[in-house]
């Protein structure tokens, strides 16, 4: 793989490999935007099968980012990070603290939080060696967890393509097919289930089906049957990808509404879905609360102002749903442009120089 190609294709500022021989320590920063402000993403631990499939990663996820930025309205860039190693085995304080170090080589060009296989506990470890870490535990000072507040975000975006489809926002009754019951897709079922919804799921990882199934008493299916539900809503809750030329035929759905990132394989499935008459609310939109809920913390995190920005969520997607039928587009390439347009006149004023210490 030639990484400069692979840099090029979307646009990317910069790539930064880091490495402590000591700890194992191997990761991936990509930022690929700052022209709204600092570029803030997560950190993935993930046991790649190898290196050219991390730096794939990172790139699509950080793309991501600045998009999900853009469309909360947020004065952030975007950036992503992973770690190539088992989550459940690699871990030690060394290789955290060997990776704030790297993280804080940046100077605040990237930010970063929690994601996939990390935890508020890890990031807490982070923060030892810089103070570019966000999403640490409460008795830090931070937010913890964002999990149960990206879910509540997707709630919201739920509720908005109810009432988009329906007319109404209550979704008591509605059957949904649940693809990933980790941290937000868990939480998530139990918001469905206090909404008196019917939920079906699944996982790849048997202990987290059998965990749903007992504190939530929903059904489940093997991960293989979880596109062939006859269902309302499909929610993409684990890794990206989902949704594509092999999957969407499968799809027995109304609409698509899942925290997962990246959901579609190529921009293409955006139409294939539009073609088959299914409503999709794009990723980046829907599962912007955790983003959201850190982002609070650069200025002193309050809660109460976190969630309220959370559920404007129901407003943004509405506001996607509604610019994508009044231009006769799909809800994705409605979603993009919308981003698009804020980085590109809100990142002009970048060249209005506040002094010579304004490097936002």
């Amino acid at each position: 793989m030639f990484v400069f190609d692979e840099v090029a294709k979307e646009g990317h500022e910069q790539v930064l490999y880091g490495y402590d021989k000591v700890s194992g320590l191997k990761t991936i920063i990509a930022i690929h935007s700052t022209a709204l402000g600092p570029a803030l993403g997560g950190t993935r631990f993930f046991p790649y099968e190898s290196e050219s499939d991390a730096l794939d990663d990172v790139l699509r996820l950080s793309k991501g980012m600045s998009y999900k930025a853009a469309a909360a309205g947020l004065d952030l860039g975007g950036g992503k990070a992973v770690i190539i190693g088992d989550p459940r085995t690699d871990k030690s304080e060394r290789l955290f603290r060997a990776y704030g170090r790297i993280v804080d080589s940046l100077r605040g060009r990237y930010i970063t939080a929690e994601d996939v296989g990390t935890t508020p506990a890890d990031l807490d470890m982070v923060r030892r060696e810089t103070r570019w870490a966000l999403g640490n535990s409460v008795a830090l000072g931070g937010s913890g967890d964002p999990s149960p507040v990206t879910a509540r975000g997707l709630y919201a975006a739920t509720r908005a393509v109810a009432q988009k489809l329906w007319g109404d926002r209550d979704i008591a009754g509605r059957r949904f097919a649940v693809q990933g019951v980790g941290k937000v897709g868990s939480a998530y079922v139990q918001l469905l289930v206090e909404a008196r919804a019917e939920v079906i799921v699944t996982d790849a990882y048997e202990p987290a089906i059998r965990a749903a199934v007992d504190n939530y008493d929903v059904k489940a299916v093997d991960s293989d049957e979880i596109h062939e539900v006859d269902c309302d809503f499909f929610s993409p809750c684990a890794l990206g990808a989902s949704l594509s030329e092999m999957t969407i035929p499968e799809l027995n759905c109304a609409a698509i509404v899942g925290s997962a990132n990246n959901q579609l394989a190529t921009d293409k499935d955006a139409e294939r879905l539009a073609d088959r008459g299914i409503l999709y609310a794009p990723d980046f939109v829907v599962n912007a609360g955790g983003l959201i809920n850190v982002h609070d913390e650069l200025h002193g995190f309050s809660k109460t102002r976190a969630l309220h920005r959370v559920d404007s969520i129901f407003d943004a997607t509405m506001k996607i749903l509604d610019t994508a039928e009044e231009r006769g587009i799909n809800p994705n390439d409605a979603a993009m442009k919308v981003a698009e347009d804020r980085i590109q006149d809100i990142g002009d004023l970048r060249r209005f120089r506040r002094s010579g210490d304004d490097r936002n």
